[in-house]
Parts: structure tokens; sequence; C-alpha cells
């Protein structure tokens, strides 16, 4: 099977609207499945991603877009995933279950907020190492 490692980052860009969710589950699934980690992995990764796309499009402007990046490294997959938004924070991650979700299924859940013209640009990143199969 060939190996995405080397290949840069992947990005998948959707309107941030719950509709395209699956797309990015998919997405994160392939690239999971393509190096090789294992279906438990997998499953984590996907919900992960779905978590993190899910908590973007509620707080998400009307009409913008859910950019999603992928980083597949060595023995792990980085999601960073953001939309423009008119919050200038997410839920409390002490208080949300959504970020118990996160970091539950994932080594590292992190958010951030930066403030850009007219609102604000909201950040999750998430990282899961684990082992390939193989």
């Amino acid at each position: 099977m060939d190996s995405m490692i080397g290949m840069g980052d992947i990005e998948l860009r959707v309107p941030a609207e719950a509709r395209y969710l699956p797309i990015l589950r998919s997405l994160a699934a392939s690239i999971a499945l393509r190096q090789d980690f294992d279906l438990d992995y997998v499953e984590d990764f996907k919900l992960a991603a779905d978590e993190a796309g899910s908590m973007l499009t509620m707080a998400a402007w009307p009409g913008s877009e859910l950019r999603c990046k992928f980083r597949v490294g060595a023995n792990s997959i980085s999601l960073q995933a953001s939309t423009l938004s008119t919050v200038e924070t997410l839920p409390d991650p002490a208080a949300s279950f959504g970020w118990r979700v996160l970091t539950t299924l994932t080594d590292t859940a992190t958010t951030r907020v930066e403030q850009v013209p007219g609102g604000y640009r909201v950040v999750i990143e998430l990282t899961k190492a684990g082992r390939a199969e193989g």
C-alpha cells in the first residue's frame, strides 16, 4: 500500500454546515486507513474529527467555510480545523462534553481564537498517535 508520508498536508474546505460533516468523517477515516492504522484508531480519529467539525459548525458565521488541514506523520495524524465565527470563545474545555470526547479520543486537543477583521477565527487542533498494523 502506498504511504501518504511525504505527500504534504491534505486540506479540505467545505461550507461550515452540519450536512458536510460526513465528508470530513470520510476523509479522516480514509487517511487513517491508508496509513495502515488499526480499526480502533481509525474509528477514534474519525469520531474526533467529527466532534471538532461539529463544534466549529455550531460556532460558524452563516456562509463561512470549514477548513480542515490534515498532517500525516510517521506514527500520527494531526488535524487543524477552523472557521470564522461571531463568538470569541468555544465552550469551556473543562466543562464541555465535546472536549471530553476529544481528549478521550486523541493524544492532544487544543483550541484558540484569533481576532480577524469583523469577527473571530476559531481553531481546533488535535493529534492522535498510534501504531500502524503490519
